[in-house]
C-alpha cells in the first residue's frame, strides 16, 4: 500500500505542479505514447539481452517485494527461534533421533509444524546441512562459522540480482531518454520550413523523451530498486540469524542461551521479546 502512495505523489507532484505553473498536458500526452514506446522498448531490450531466463524471472518477481515487503515477519522469526531449540535440544539429547529430522525435513513433525519456514528451500537445507555436518564430527565451530557465512553470502549475492538489473535500468533510462529526443529532433530538422508554432510543437514533443527517461529513472526504477535491495537486506536476517543459533549450538551452550543468543542478533523491528520466546517455547513443550 505504501508503495501505491509514493507512485501517487510523484505523479501529482511532478504534473500537478506542471499544470499549475501553467503547463500544457496536450503536447505531453500527445507525444508520450510514442517516447515511451522508444524509451521503455529499448530499456527491455536491454534487460532481456542482459539476462537469462531465470534472471528476468527473479527480477519481474522481486519487483514485488516494493508492494509487499519483506516475506518473513516478526512471527516467523519466534517460530524459527523455536524450531531451532527443538532440533538443538535433540541434537543433544538424542542425536540419532535428530536424523529422522533432517534427512527428510518434509516429513518432519518439527519442520511441518511451521509452514512458511519449512517452504523455503534454503532456510531448510542451511539448518539440515549444518546439523548433518555436526553429527559427522565436523564441529569445529570457527570452520562451520566459515562455511555457513560463505554460504549465506552466496545466497545474498545471488538474492541482490534483481536490485542490481533494476539499478542498471534506471542508470540507462536517461540516456536512453536522450536518444529518443534526438530522434525528435531528428524529425524537426526533417520539417525545418514549417511555421515556428509547429515547429514549437515538435521540439516540446522531442524534449518529452528527455523528461520521461529522467522521470522513470529518478521517479520508479531508481526507488524500485532501492526498496527491493532493502526488502532483501532485511529478509537477509532469517538466514544470519540460524547461523548465529547453529553455531552457538557448535560451542557446546544450552539450548535456551543458543535460542537467546539468535534472538538478541535479531533486528528490533522483528525481534520477538523475551517474554514472547519464553511464552511460545513453554507452549510448544505442553504440546509436544
Amino acid at each position: 500500500m505504501v508503495g501505491f502512495v509514493g507512485i501517487a505523489i510523484v505523479f501529482v507532484m511532478v504534473f500537478g505542479g506542471y499544470v499549475i505553473a501553467g503547463g500544457k498536458m496536450g503536447i505531453i500526452l500527445h507525444a508520450a505514447p510514442f517516447e515511451l514506446m522508444m524509451i521503455c522498448g529499448a530499456a527491455l531490450g536491454a534487460f532481456v539481452i542482459a539476462n537469462d531466463t531465470h534472471g528476468i524471472k527473479h527480477t519481474m518477481k522481486d519487483v514485488g517485494k516494493v508492494f509487499k515487503g519483506p516475506h518473513w515477519k516478526s512471527k516467523d522469526y519466534e517460530d524459527l527461534l523455536c524450531l531451532m531449540y527443538q532440533l538443538v535440544t535433540i541434537a543433544r539429547n538424542n542425536p540419532v533421533e535428530l536424523d529422522s529430522h533432517i534427512e527428510d525435513a518434509g516429513a518432519s513433525p518439527i519442520f511441518s509444524a511451521y509452514p512458511r519456514i519449512l517452504a523455503d528451500k534454503e532456510a531448510v537445507a542451511l539448518i539440515c546441512d549444518t546439523l548433518r555436518s555436526a553429527s559427522m564430527n565436523y564441529d569445529d565451530p570457527l570452520q562451520v562459522e566459515e562455511v555457513l557465512n560463505k554460504r549465506i553470502e552466496a545466497i545474498y549475492n545471488h538474492s541482490q540480482h534483481s536490485a542490481h538489473t533494476l539499478q542498471t535500468i534506471a542508470d540507462g533510462l536517461p540516456a536512453l531518454g536522450i536518444v529518443a529526443a534526438v530522434l525528435g529532433v531528428i524529425k524537426t530538422m526533417a520539417a525545418i520550413d514549417q511555421p515556428p508554432a509547429i515547429l514549437g510543437g515538435m521540439i516540446g514533443g522531442a524534449l518529452v523523451g528527455t523528461f520521461l527517461g529522467v522521470f522513470l529513472a529518478y521517479g520508479f526504477v531508481g526507488p524500485f530498486a532501492s526498496r527491493v535491495k532493502d526488502v532483501i537486506d532485511e529478509d537477509h536476517n532469517f538466514y544470519n540469524l540460524i547461523r548465529e543459533v547453529l553455531v552457538a549450538a557448535l560451542h557446546q551452550h544450552a539450548p535456551n542461551i543458543c535460542v537467546e543468543v539468535g534472538r538478541q542478533n535479531t533486528p528490533s523491528s522483528v525481534r520477538p521479546s523475551y517474554d514472547e520466546l519464553e511464552g511460545a517455547l513453554k507452549a510448544n513443550k505442553q504440546a509436544a
